[in-house]
């Protein structure tokens, strides 16, 4: 008869019981895995099933580790800092301190509903002074190095946020945040002088565990080229425009050049005539983001009425300005050959310019060119004593011979910035600087961190370019730490990402006050083995975290230069027709009713059964009562078949090996919905086997000890049930032994002259006379020529040759 699987009752127990006894405690003897997740900004509409599902994996991941003789590291805390956090505040027309705790509060609740194995006592809190200390003490260890410094420049600038963006955060010409349609501002900005790791960026993108598609962004995004620098000046002027270029071999085909509208020289090029012309572009392209200009598919141009002399052949090339070309790319100025560039192409037949032809596919020039020529490979043409080389090996030779002449200089670019660390907004890390007259931006004393922010109660960003915090003259007036005169405080704050681009390293000293992370913490803790988050990350986050990481390791504060050893991406839960869960869309599905109507241990493992788990999956909750039933269906199996004194047969062995071999192998390839179809198919066995002649007591604990780290609760119960008094995860991960996965019959072709004529079923250990002999019986009267041969496949065909 069956018993009524009571999860309320059965999750209810044993969460108390953890809590007063935790299954993953460190003794000092096992050996340290980090398993670390993306930890959440605190929203207002807490955790829907989407973030569930990242939760999940990561606990199943550590679970599993635990058996395998692992204490894991597996930490919970807080990016409360930040734009979604002061956006909700003003929404909701509260203090961001007050809605970032209730916030917390909320989801801390939520989470503890999945049941995972955080260590809250590691808990961090990006907007706790304790914490954020030390985000300001990092930011002025990079002052000291020359990293941090100011700037005015154009920036990205949301409207609705009311804040400086980096360009990581504009995503088609839109707020990564809020939506808005970004346009540019000139602003003084702190900035972060990431390109001074550029090549240790990428270069050590190799020695990474990371999936493909990640690095390769990252790759992108960082956009190592290599060509040169080469001046043209600028015909009847002591002027001199530098351009970039990847390909200084094609110099005789350049018949214009474009410059940024915002580049320094762009409105002096103007002459009388085209004066208003110029002027009018300018302002059109700065209302424009430089996502949207990039995207753009027609191209925009004026001519500003100035030439530049081309250094390579003196021709005259005409100057003009485009949007497409941004100031803070290269050196804001391209030159252009159109013969073989498809944009320059279109800008050039567009507006009726010159296309010479410099590289040719045997030497050979095409006659009314309809499109570019953009084959790397051919011969030079037009181009004076290059002409006949080939252009791949002039490319290699075209930057040292410039060199030469006077007129550029081999060079390296990249497409990354320096990164944008100012935020006109209250909710984030003050800045730990002071502007004195006299001693310019001086740092504020380490032993006078943290630089708290001041208790306000309006805090709404002002739209003006300077963040609220302005406004507080008994905050901003302070005195120089160097002179001690007069001086005031920087009242821009620190962006979101200041705090997350470090948070995994405090977590395991989170006490210390002494030090960001003690040595000895980190050279025993460190750095995280496995990081498991979604792939929206790939660029700002994860970016970030290894700059960090890297400077921290070049002053010394830890021992290794990548914070991340391996990544797992989970794909998104959406909403239906695929579109992204949100609460202004009203597709949020929460996981609270779920938990409280299937089980916690349902809902955990419907998760991971939704799909692969690297990829997106639509929300369908009807598929999980499929999940709640198999539960069901095993919890009484093993109790019907606790009790009984069955013995272990051969079939038992072979399904309980198979079932190890299955769930282990397709759980370290991170299957994890097959492994849960895999459970379910296994328990279909049992319920057989339990009806023919019983399962053994062996088989059933080797079953829940794989369960466990997807179903923890049941798990536990059921261990219990079967007289353990001792923790299901206090047990070793189950071994297959690999001569029970081998079947003791297999059914094969049998083949006249490479033809299928019939099959038959052999032993797997039968010798190829007695397989021929076999397939010769199920052949019969079809075997009716003279044999010439006999082929036999071993597990696979008999092929049988005959005349």
């Amino acid at each position: 008869m069956a018993v009524p699987y009571n999860h309320k009752a059965i999750e209810q127990k044993w969460r108390k019981h953890w809590e007063e006894q935790p299954v993953n405690v460190n003794d000092g003897k096992k050996p340290k895995y980090y398993c670390l997740d993306m930890f959440p900004y605190p929203s207002g509409s807490g955790l829907h099933v989407g973030h569930w599902r990242g939760y999940v994996i990561s606990d199943v991941w550590s679970r599993y580790k635990m058996l395998n003789g692992y204490y894991v590291i597996h930490p919970m805390g807080w990016d409360a800092f930040g734009l979604p956090a002061e956006n909700y505040a003003i929404k909701m027309g509260v203090h961001p301190k007050e809605s970032t705790a209730e916030n917390i509060s909320n989801i801390k609740r939520q989470i503890g509903e999945i049941a995972a194995v955080y260590d809250w006592d590691m808990e961090v809190n990006t907007t706790d002074p304790e914490f954020y200390k030390w985000t300001q003490w990092i930011f002025v260890q990079m002052f000291k190095k020359g990293l941090a410094y100011e700037k005015e420049m154009p920036i990205n600038w949301c409207p609705s946020c009311k804040t400086g963006l980096a360009n990581e955060e504009v995503v088609n010409g839109k707020c990564e945040r809020c939506g808005a349609d970004v346009t540019k501002k000139n602003l003084r900005q702190w900035m972060l002088k990431i390109t001074e790791y550029a090549d240790r960026l990428l270069g050590d993108l190799d020695k990474l565990d990371w999936p493909e598609k990640v690095k390769k962004m990252q790759a992108e995004w960082i956009g190592k080229s290599h060509g040169a620098e080469v001046d043209f000046k600028v015909d009847g002027s002591g002027e001199t425009i530098t351009v970039y270029t990847t390909r200084p071999d094609t110099l005789h085909g350049a018949t214009f050049m474009v410059l940024a509208p915002e580049h320094k020289l762009a409105a002096g090029l103007a002459t009388e005539e085209t004066k208003e012309a110029v002027e009018d572009y300018i302002f059109q392209a700065s209302l424009k983001s430089s996502v949207d200009r990039l995207q753009d598919k027609e191209k925009t141009g004026v001519f500003t009425g100035s030439y530049a002399v081309n250094p390579i052949n003196g021709k005259k090339v005409p100057i003009w300005l485009s949007d497409y070309v941004l100031a803070d790319y290269g050196t804001g100025a391209i030159m252009c050959v159109p013969a073989h560039d498809d944009r320059d192409f279109e800008f050039a037949t567009k507006f009726d310019i010159p296309i010479v032809q410099v590289i040719a596919k045997d030497g050979k020039e095409i006659e009314n060119m309809t499109e570019a020529y953009t084959d790397a490979s051919g011969t030079m043409i037009n181009s004076g004593e290059w002409n006949g080389m080939e252009s791949s090996v002039l490319k290699e030779e075209a930057p040292e011979i410039i060199e030469k002449m006077g007129v550029g200089k081999k060079t390296t670019n990249y497409k990354l910035r320096d990164w944008v660390f100012s935020r006109q907004r209250y909710w984030g890390e003050p800045i730990p600087i002071v502007h004195c007259p006299d001693c310019g931006a001086v740092p504020v004393p380490e032993d006078q961190l943290p630089l708290t922010l001041p208790e306000v109660e309006k805090y709404e960003p002002t739209g003006t370019g300077e963040s609220p915090l302005a406004d507080i003259e008994e905050w901003v007036n302070t005195t120089c730490p160097v002179c001690g005169k007069p001086a005031k405080r920087e009242t821009n704050t620190m962006p979101q990402w200041a705090g997350s681009s470090w948070y995994f390293l405090r977590y395991i000293d989170n006490k210390n006050h002494e030090q960001l992370v003690s040595k000895e913490k980190a050279d025993k803790y460190l750095p995280v083995d496995m990081y498991i988050g979604g792939v929206e990350h790939a660029v700002l986050h994860l970016l970030y975290s290894r700059f960090y990481t890297k400077f921290l390791y070049d002053i010394g504060v830890v021992d290794f230069d990548e914070p991340f050893h391996k990544l797992f991406n989970q794909g998104m839960i959406t909403g239906k027709n695929g579109i992204k869960m949100s609460k202004s869309k009203g597709n949020v599905v929460s996981p609270d009713d779920l938990v409280r109507d299937y089980g916690c241990d349902s809902l955990r493992m419907y998760e991971l059964f939704v799909g692969p788990p690297e990829l997106d999956a639509e929300w369908d909750e009807r598929g999980i009562d499929g999940v709640r039933r198999f539960l069901s269906r095993f919890y009484n199996v093993v109790l019907d078949q606790k009790d009984k004194d069955v013995k272990e047969t051969k079939e038992l062995l072979k399904v309980r090996n198979r079932l190890v071999y299955d769930v282990t192998s397709r759980l370290n390839k991170f299957s994890l919905n097959t492994v849960v179809s895999g459970f379910m198919e296994y328990n279909n066995k049992l319920n057989e086997l339990a009806k023919k002649g019983g399962v053994d007591k062996t088989t059933l604990e080797t079953f829940i000890v794989l369960l466990a780290p997807f179903a923890p609760h049941i798990s536990q119960e059921l261990w219990s049930e079967l007289g353990h008094e001792n923790s299901v995860f206090d047990q070793k991960w189950p071994e297959y032994d690999e001569a029970y996965l081998k079947d003791d019959e297999v059914e094969i072709a049998v083949q006249i002259n490479g033809k299928a004529r019939a099959t038959v079923t052999i032993g797997a250990d039968d010798a190829k006379d007695v397989v021929i002999e076999k397939a010769k019986e199920a052949l019969g009267d079809k075997l009716n020529g003279t044999i010439v041969k006999e082929i036999y496949v071993p597990g696979r065909i008999v092929n049988i040759v005959q005349k």
